[in-house]
């Protein structure tokens, strides 16, 4: 499945570059366990950060950040076969659930539930 990492990116954070990176690297983190259950990880970030850097993009929230960001993850639900929903609080994550679960798109709120993931014990 294409599975979109939802989660903090900007909240929260004060528009501090540092701490956008780091929620980066949080949503970042289940996207190697993803790929080895047979998915595709996505992160509208991935998609958007370079549209808007394109765009001409020059400060966090600007007009163009408004036009690109949230866009882009509606875009993406219309290909996404499902989301994994990190902790934390995320407006646009919420909206991302929302969508998703108004077209029939599975939510996970924990990777261990996302179809090949389970992690396995030893009897």
């Amino acid at each position: 499945m294409l599975i979109l990492i939802a989660g903090p990116y900007r909240s929260g954070t004060g528009d501090d570059p540092e701490k956008m990176a780091a929620n980066l690297k949080r949503l970042e983190a289940p996207s190697h366990a993803l790929f080895e259950a047979g998915h595709v990880p996505m992160i509208g970030e991935w998609v958007a950060l370079p549209i808007w850097h394109a765009a001409g993009g020059r400060a966090v929230g600007d007009d163009l950040y408004e036009q690109i960001f949230h866009p882009v993850a509606g875009r993406l639900l219309q290909l996404c076969e499902a989301v994994l929903r990190l902790p934390g609080d995320s407006k646009g994550a919420d909206n991302d659930v929302r969508i998703a679960r108004e077209r029939g798109i599975p939510v996970y709120f924990r990777l261990e539930d996302v179809p090949g993931c389970a992690v396995t014990t030893m009897a």
